[in-house]
């Protein structure tokens, strides 16, 4: 429980994280650098959904663009939160590959 501007809410306060860059791998790979300095890999073969159909074409894919902290493409018509990139990834340490 937390409290801001005297409401009460329920679970835990999530601090703001944000994408700061975002790298298209290959094999659908994203190598995410967020707010926080961490490096993680996010699998965007998961992104099954009617929404995201357009990225199985390679250049779509490819020409990743961010938003306020978000992973956009087609100029914002499909995007994906950063919470939702940083809890669905993986951790990435580049020094020891």
């Amino acid at each position: 429980m937390y409290i801001i501007n005297d409401v009460c809410y329920a679970g835990n306060l999530e601090k703001e994280i944000k994408i700061t860059e975002a790298k298209p791998l290959a094999g659908k790979m994203i190598l995410a650098t967020f707010s926080t300095g961490e490096q993680r890999l996010f699998d965007a073969t998961r992104l099954t959904e009617a929404a995201f159909q357009p990225l199985t074409d390679e250049a779509v894919f490819r020409d990743i663009r961010l938003f306020h902290g978000a992973i956009t493409w087609l100029d914002g018509a499909i995007d994906i939160a950063p919470e939702t990139v940083y809890r669905d990834s993986y951790p990435y340490d580049a020094v020891s590959r």
